[in-house]
């Protein structure tokens, strides 16, 4: 069948690693047609473009910049998205017939692109993969409001998501939780039209084969001056509002003067300049603060570190589901999570026993979890983790909780 894929993500190479680049293999694999549309953002200075690639079609479709650009450059930028990708699609892809239209938030103003695809292609599934509840998530850190001056966006871009729902035939949610919270706060939808339907990788056979040897675990580590005598934390990915690097500095501080671990931070984001201050301040500490790595380099060096760090704003009333959960199963490692009560990351961790939760209000909590892993087999918790990985977060799951509506 013939498939679509929007999404706000930059896809240039069907083979690069991603949980979208992975699915959309799995479904070409599979043997379907795929088209994904994806932004060339203005900074690329390219025109928008239908080129194949590797059995998949990818529609290139010029933007203005809408990552790492200031915030009136993205507002407006999101805010045009849908009439360029209507236009694109319809020029370059209106003789298609879809099967199944799918899309991922952010952004949550796909919805006159959905209906146009829709009426296009009146008997094909809507599917909408659910990786972010907005505005609700920018409420809950503080970025907007519900009343005053501010509610009139909150109630903008609330009833822009509520349309999104009300065309999506399915909603795939990352956990449980996010199912739970979507019903509650959206009773007009009905239970049946929303699922589970995972964030998700590939296991390829490099990533299925053992842990490299004692003597390249020596290089990788010596090679970012990192020590080779104790368990190493890592934490990667965004460092922004989200993540709650306030309370991330507040841990590291407090654990700063340790000897039985080692802290290990890549990453950027909008919050970087709050770490890296402290860093900078305290330079003789156990912690290692580094920029975003290449991919390629970033996954080698999570190989050969011990423990997985998740952290989120405690604010949070929505329960996100961070996909770097996922690089860390893959590489047997169990995980401390410090989150907000609603998240059910941390309980799904704790539950199957491959790591342990804090409320991430408490850095005595996190300390205390911190000296229970320390003290606990990293091994076998790992291997539970990668089994639970096998079990749930494959792309055979996601791909099978969409493809069953066409049974």
């Amino acid at each position: 069948m013939n498939v679509i894929f929007l999404t706000l993500v930059r896809i240039s190479d069907i083979e690069g690693r991603g949980i979208y680049q992975d699915l959309m293999r799995k479904f070409r694999d599979e043997g379907h047609n795929v088209y994904i549309v994806t932004p060339y953002e203005r900074k690329m200075g390219k025109d928008t473009s239908l080129v194949e690639s590797k059995g998949v079609h990818i529609l290139n479709v010029k933007t203005l910049n809408i990552q790492k650009t200031n915030i009136v450059e993205k507002g407006i930028g999101t805010l045009l998205l849908e009439s360029q990708y209507k236009r694109a699609i319809k020029k370059y892809l209106g003789g298609v017939k879809f099967d199944l239209i799918t899309y991922s938030t952010p952004p949550i103003t796909f919805t006159n692109v959905v209906r146009y695809l829709k009426k296009q292609n009146p008997q094909s599934i809507t599917y909408l993969q659910l990786k972010d509840i907005f505005p609700q998530n920018a409420v809950d850190i503080g970025m907007m409001s519900t009343t005053g001056i501010k509610g009139l966006l909150y109630r903008f871009f609330r009833n822009k998501e509520k349309k999104l729902y009300a065309a999506s035939d399915f909603i795939g949610c990352m956990s449980p939780a996010n199912v739970e919270f979507v019903l509650k706060h959206n009773p007009e939808i009905a239970p049946s039209r929303v699922e589970v339907a995972p964030n998700s990788v590939e296991l390829r056979e490099k990533e299925m084969e053992p842990r490299l040897g004692k003597e390249e675990r020596y290089y990788i580590r010596s090679k970012y001056n990192l020590p080779t005598n104790k368990p190493i934390f890592i934490y990667g990915g965004n460092l922004g509002k989200p993540q709650g690097i306030d309370y991330l500095v507040k841990c590291l501080n407090a654990n700063k003067n340790r000897e039985d671990c080692y802290f290990v931070v890549v990453g950027s984001g909008t919050h970087y300049g709050l770490i890296s201050d402290w860093y900078d301040r305290n330079n003789d500490a156990n912690v290692k603060l580094m920029k975003s790595l290449p991919k390629t380099d970033y996954d080698l060096l999570v190989k050969h570190c011990d423990v997985g760090l998740i952290f989120l704003d405690h604010r949070f009333t929505i329960p996100n589901f961070p996909s770097r959960l996922l690089s860390y199963l893959e590489n047997k490692m169990p995980v401390l999570c410090a989150t907000d009560p609603n998240t059910d990351m941390g309980r799904i961790a704790e539950e199957n026993g491959f790591g342990y939760w804090c409320e991430s209000n408490s850095v005595e909590a996190f300390t205390t979890i911190l000296n229970k892993m320390i003290h606990s087999d990293k091994k076998a918790m790992g291997e539970k983790g990668y089994e639970y990985l096998k079990n749930n977060y494959l792309v055979e799951h996601t791909y099978n909780a969409i493809m069953k509506h066409f049974e």
